[in-house]
């Protein structure tokens, strides 16, 4: 029969050395899905922006600019949130291979 460890005899794990950031660390790298933004359906509303966990939609007073994909780690509350359905969420594979064609 399995006998359950003491806490005292399980390995330490998940040691962070030094704080991070996501300024240093790319993490867009996890996305499995990509925002695609379509800019005929988009007003500027910036909604996607307030929403965004990862600050990875750059704007500026008035004006959504691309999403940096650096970043992106591809959730799509952005699109959930979206009330003009301007943003689709896009396998990333899908992306790469019209990339390579």
């Amino acid at each position: 029969m399995y006998e359950l460890k003491k806490w005292f005899e399980i390995p330490i794990g998940s040691i962070v050395p030094e704080a991070g950031s996501s300024m240093i660390n790319n993490t867009g790298s996890w996305r499995m899905l990509r925002p695609v933004l379509n800019t005929d359906k988009c007003t500027n509303c910036l909604i996607c922006w307030i929403f965004c966990p990862d600050d990875s939609i750059p704007v500026n007073r008035e004006q959504r600019f691309e999403t940096d994909f650096h970043y992106c780690k591809g959730c799509g509350i952005c699109a959930v949130e979206c009330p003009y359905d301007a943003l689709e969420m896009v396998p990333e594979m899908e992306i790469k291979l019209k990339e390579i064609e």
